[in-house]
């Protein structure tokens, strides 16, 4: 006999002990000077009413089972940062708006979550992903970070710049992610929500655009609606608004030199503190 049952409200999230803790605090990174916050609250977005959960439950040889429906959307707050951790722990997919663009993210110490990126976006898995983590300090533990003068990374994070680093091993990242490459590209993106996922997942968040590969980058949620059903959950911030450059990204794999491989969009905020902390452009052709 098979039954069906659509619960019209789940159970609020969980609080996770300390994982707010600086929801608060002034983000004294790049994002310090160009602020977006991705965060928005129920009224931001629009009134949306969360489309939640929906559960199909069928009998088979006197078992239950319970299987979700994928594609849900969820207002991107706080409140809602429990089912996100929880997905994410799962291997599932999510999406989500950072201080730039949105984006997918799983948990990057997982093959099967990893590959689930590359084959959504049909990206070509010589093509590296960036991972996010939830704070400055915990950045070393993926990356090398002992060439660096004291102080540059508070200088630059959080805030929308992705720095290239000399990757560092072992650690606990996925071999699927990026294999063949020595160096990670990390975030710390201006974004509360965004940040206690990543704080949440107990590792880091493999991040990559919400979009198909090749495509134009998503500012907001119907940019990548053909894709909503490969994620656990859409998470709505609403639109965007630095529009579709992405972040900055800054290749500081050589001692005392930087190299902006994608001017994204606060190329002009971090070339003065690159600078100021003593770093020489690399004009090379690599």
């Amino acid at each position: 006999m098979k039954t069906t049952m659509i619960p019209t409200k789940l159970a609020p999230p969980q609080t996770v002990p300390l994982l707010f803790t600086s929801h608060f605090q002034y983000s004294t990174g790049v994002g310090g000077l160009q602020s977006v916050n991705a965060l928005r609250t129920r009224r931001d977005v629009g009134g949306l009413c969360a489309k939640r959960m929906a559960w199909s439950s069928e009998k088979y040889d006197g078992t239950t089972v319970e299987t979700a429906k994928m594609g849900t959307v969820l207002p991107a707050t706080v409140d809602y940062a429990g089912e996100a951790i929880e997905a994410v722990r799962a291997g599932k997919l999510i999406a989500v708006p950072t201080d730039t663009l949105y984006g997918f993210a799983c948990d990057a110490s997982s093959a099967e979550a990893v590959n689930r990126i590359f084959a959504t976006k049909g990206r070509k898995q010589t093509n590296p992903l960036s991972i996010c983590v939830g704070d400055v300090q915990d950045i070393q533990r993926f990356a090398t970070i002992d060439n660096l003068p004291h102080g540059l990374l508070d200088s630059l994070l959080p805030g929308p710049v992705t720095l290239v680093l000399k990757r560092w091993e072992p650690c606990i990242l996925a071999k699927s992610l990026n294999p063949g490459w020595d160096s990670i590209a990390i975030r710390v993106p201006d974004s509360d929500f965004v940040r206690a996922i990543a704080r949440g997942s107990a590792s880091a968040l493999a991040l990559s655009s919400a979009n198909i590969s090749k495509q134009r980058s998503s500012v907001e949620i119907k940019d990548f609606e053909v894709l909503w059903e490969h994620c656990a959950y859409i998470f709505n911030g609403g639109v965007l608004p630095c529009g579709r450059a992405g972040s900055t990204v800054v290749d500081l794999t050589k001692p005392g030199h930087y190299k902006i491989r994608r001017p994204g969009s606060a190329k002009e905020e971090t070339v003065p503190i690159l600078e100021r902390y003593g770093l020489v452009e690399d004009s090379s052709a690599s």
